[in-house]
């Protein structure tokens, strides 16, 4: 393991994760399904979405939320007119209330109505994300009698040797994880080595083969296949580099959050990879990605010298 830290900054140092958080929420799916108390492929068990026999929204799969294909109408950044109109408070952004509004989150975004129906429309959306959370809170609670607020830390983060991770709530208790969480590189680092180990952290299976499958694979619903299971994904373009990253290899999948903050994951290499940053140094640097593309790709070519990119 190779470490590098910046001025003032250290192993110790928890920065906000941002949207890596959404990484975090799948693997929380990952446990339950592992433990037995979920399936992939099953209809999300959601109350609210049963009460009519024919809510569209009861077709909705747990593989759908984590694809960011549930179809579910929450606006957010490019939303029309019209959909700013059909916001949960008309002409706000839907995504900004987690962040700035006395609101619960999760039945914010399942009080949300289908604008399209699930897997045909993809779209990077926090309503996703939160109805994952929801159903994490509503098995933890309901089926195994668990306390929701320390359950993560049990049966997660202790497990994997995540000490110093903070996931703040809403003003309800619900885990947010979209943003408003702090871990340091090491813990993020944690969770990458978990998916290179295909979900075994020593002697003990922690995620099914078959979910760790799952995130790295595209969703069929979108376009270009950049996404996977809350997790972004580097398929190759029409030159057989990465499409998002052409430093790294195609098989490179990874958690991301803004301001530059990635784990990255890539098989081939048996490597993980981490970055973070204040977010305002980030946005001051204009060249970040491309300093940061490069160093990844160097990062790989420590490990494989005959790495190549264009």
């Amino acid at each position: 393991m190779k470490e590098a830290y910046g001025t003032d900054a250290h192993m110790h140092m928890q920065l906000e994760s941002w949207s890596m958080g959404k990484s975090m929420t799948a693997t929380l799916i990952g446990r339950l399904i592992q433990m037995g108390h979920l399936g992939i492929w099953d209809p999300t068990p959601v109350p609210e979405w049963q009460l009519t026999e024919n809510d569209p929204r009861a077709a909705i799969r747990i593989a759908d939320l984590l694809r960011m294909s549930s179809g579910l109408r929450f606006s957010g950044g490019g939303a029309t007119e019209e959909q700013m109109a059909a916001s949960y408070i008309p002409g706000q952004q839907d995504y900004q209330l987690g962040y700035t509004a006395p609101i619960d989150i999760f039945h914010l975004s399942a009080s949300r109505d289908a604008e399209y129906p699930p897997n045909t429309v993809g779209r990077y959306r926090n309503s996703d994300p939160w109805m994952l959370g929801y159903v994490v809170r509503r098995i933890v609670e309901n089926e195994l009698k668990a306390p929701y607020l320390t359950w993560p830390q049990r049966e997660l983060f202790d497990k994997i040797g995540i000490r110093r991770f903070i996931a703040e709530t809403d003003i309800y208790g619900n885990f947010i994880l979209t943003g408003y969480n702090y871990g340091t590189a090491r813990d993020w680092a944690r969770l990458g080595l978990l998916y290179q180990n295909r979900g075994m952290w020593g002697d003990e299976r922690l995620l099914t083969e078959e979910f760790v499958d799952f995130v790295q694979s595209p969703a069929p619903a979108w376009d270009p296949p950049v996404y996977g299971g809350l997790f972004w994904l580097n398929p190759a373009d029409e030159n057989g580099q990465g499409m998002r990253i052409p430093t790294l290899p195609t098989d490179a999948y990874n958690a991301a959050g803004a301001g530059n903050q990635s784990t990255y994951v890539i098989p081939s290499r048996e490597l993980v990879i981490v970055v973070m940053s204040h977010r305002a140094g980030a946005i001051f640097a204009p060249d970040r990605n491309e300093r940061e593309y490069e160093a990844l790709g160097l990062a790989v070519k420590a490990i494989d010298p005959s790495w190549t990119w264009d």
